[in-house]
């Protein structure tokens, strides 16, 4: 049996800002917008991955006090080619960088992003 992720959902307090934020900064393409059960939301495909945004439904009640880290999500990453011309480029959406570019012992350069309602973003040049 293989194994392969589809897609990533991702709950957000502003839809707008939330697909705003990853085809600006990343160049995700907006592919629908859709309801999820009784929640509006959006899919995006950024280079072949689904990511799918939902609003809290009206009966739901989301807690976002809690503190990083937590157990299940810490971060998602995106992969590019030039870590440091992806940097430059994020610095001057004004997307907040929270880890500055550094190189890691397994031989990737990688530097940690602040994306809408704290969702922490990679991002990784394999050197």
């Amino acid at each position: 049996m293989t194994y392969r992720f589809h897609h990533i959902h991702l709950l957000c307090t502003n839809l707008e800002n939330t697909i705003d934020f990853f085809t600006q900064a990343f160049g995700a393409e907006l592919v629908a917008r859709k309801q999820f059960g009784q929640a509006n939301g959006a899919s995006l495909s950024l280079n072949g991955t689904t990511i799918n945004l939902r609003v809290a439904a009206e009966d739901e009640t989301v807690n976002a006090d809690a503190p990083l880290p937590i157990y299940g999500y810490h971060h998602m990453c995106v992969e590019v080619d030039n870590l440091d011309a992806a940097y430059r480029e994020l610095r001057d959406k004004k997307i907040e960088c929270s880890v500055p570019p550094r190189n890691t012992p397994d031989n990737l350069r990688v530097a940690f992003f602040k994306g809408p309602d704290d969702i922490v973003i990679e991002v990784l040049q394999q050197l």
